[in-house]
């Protein structure tokens, strides 16, 4: 009779109000495991069946640079920045645009196709559109590879700002995974974003400094300009990448980094705040 009492004692189930919440951070950390997994099938996926695989991650941003160096650098004639070459100046905003652009495309739609899993078993849904970024920074890495290639091609050497790329990295990231969790919440209530996201990706490259330096925007305009949080993380990468002769513009960079973390925050608030009705909604 005693055992039987130790053995019950042993598996009392106590159910607290909140209890969920309060523990859901943790929980992010206890399915780790699933997230790696998310994020491995998702690599694999996006370049399932295509005739040059991965390649693509490489192929898109370097038809970009070579379009736009040729109608910004050589028709409009616009200035490079510091003592690099146009196209390495070009590329190094193509690397964040392509992180943010990548990560928010596969990002918003995240939920959306992992509605079977959403609506039949229980995890912290964050772990899906988390896992989605990872996609966007393989393809960032992949890409780096490619400048290396491009800068030794130039003879451009990089100097000791090359170091703080980490920190513009991880701005990056931020922003790409606020406005994504931000957009994956809303697609599941609102299915028209579907639609809109790949327009706002496409309208963002053009209203973003990639094919040309910030500093061509007049003086008064520039703290305007920065409302943009892209232009500050752009701004941060060719400050790390190209070195000598690159100056940010503090005011702007500042309202930048203000604004990635605004977005971070309030879109995983608002994220945790329609979670609970994924599985009936979607």
């Amino acid at each position: 009779m005693a055992n039987e009492n130790l053995i019950q004692d042993e598996f009392d189930l106590v159910i607290e109000p909140g209890k969920g919440f309060r523990h859901y951070w943790k929980d992010l950390w206890q399915y780790r495991e699933l997230f790696f997994f998310l994020s491995w099938r998702d690599v694999l996926v996006r370049y399932k069946q295509t005739v040059i695989g991965i390649a693509w991650a490489v192929l898109r941003p370097f038809l970009t640079m070579i379009v736009f160096t040729i109608v910004f650098g050589r028709l409009a004639k616009f200035p490079s920045e510091g003592n690099a070459p146009y196209a390495v100046m070009v590329f190094a905003a193509m690397l964040p645009w392509q992180l943010f652009a990548n990560a928010v495309s596969e990002t918003s739609n995240s939920l959306i196709n992992n509605s079977a899993m959403i609506s039949k078993v229980y995890f912290p849904r964050l772990i899906v559109p988390s896992s989605a970024v990872i996609v966007g920074l393989v393809d960032f890495l992949i890409s780096f590879v490619l400048l290396a290639v491009l800068m030794a091609w130039y003879q451009f050497i990089p100097d000791w700002r090359i170091i703080t790329l980490p920190f513009f990295l991880l701005l990056a990231l931020m922003t790409a995974l606020g406005a994504g969790v931000w957009l994956a919440a809303l697609t599941v209530r609102y299915r028209d974003f579907r639609y809109i996201v790949p327009f706002m990706v496409q309208f963002g490259l053009y209203i973003s400094p990639v094919g040309f330096s910030s500093n061509v925007v007049p003086e008064k305009w520039r703290l305007l300009y920065s409302i943009n949080p892209m232009v500050g993380v752009i701004d941060g990468f060719r400050w790390a990448i190209l070195g000598e002769g690159v100056s940010i513009y503090w005011p702007g960079f500042c309202l930048s980094i203000g604004l990635a973390t605004g977005i971070l925050l309030l879109g995983l608030r608002y994220f945790r705040a329609t979670e609970r009705t994924f599985a009936d909604t979607i």
